[in-house]
């Protein structure tokens, strides 16, 4: 197809010879083109976030203190129930140390008869009052000898898990 029949131009001879056409924009101008930022308006307004949260904060503490006073209940019937044991523990443990006292007063009579004016039981302090000893320990020698014995199993113990774990790790290698 030529330029001629194109154009409806019959008989041209250049390029030259045919009228302009370029494109413009149309009648009344092109749209306005958008180039700002457009935030749309949909969605909560600021005050129902604000009140949104701030009723699920005190809902959620409203929540912390009902949950306190159940833990306070709970606390308190525990103490409660201390509280009414306590006698029987202590009686428990009255009996427990007047028969260790008089093993200990047995022991020390035992090794003190060669002194002479010692008197069994009475107090080395003079302080005038009678105070429980303080650790609970009647026989400082017997609870040593305990400590050394577990302090021994621990060292025992100890060695035999290091011998596993280092026969385990050479079963790996291999």
């Amino acid at each position: 197809m030529t330029e001629a029949m194109i154009r409806k131009k019959p008989g041209m001879a250049s390029v030259k010879d045919m009228p302009l056409l370029q494109d413009g924009p149309p009648p009344g101008g092109f749209a306005p083109v958008r180039y700002a930022r457009r935030i749309s308006n949909t969605g909560p307004s600021a005050m129902a976030i604000f009140l949104t949260v701030s009723g699920a904060f005190a809902w959620g503490m409203y929540q912390v203190g009902q949950g306190n006073k159940i833990r306070r209940a709970l606390k308190e019937e525990k103490y409660a129930a201390r509280r009414a044991i306590l006698p029987i523990l202590q009686a428990e443990e009255d009996e427990r140390f007047v028969s260790e006292w008089k093993k200990y007063l047995e022991y020390e009579a035992d090794v003190m008869k060669d002194v002479p004016g010692w008197k069994v039981g009475e107090n080395v302090y003079n302080s005038g009052r009678w105070m429980p000893p303080a650790t609970g320990e009647l026989r400082p020698d017997v609870c040593e000898n305990q400590k050394c014995e577990i302090q021994r199993r621990w060292r025992v113990a100890t060695v035999l898990i290091c011998c596993l774990v280092s026969s385990f790790q050479l079963l790996a290698m291999s």
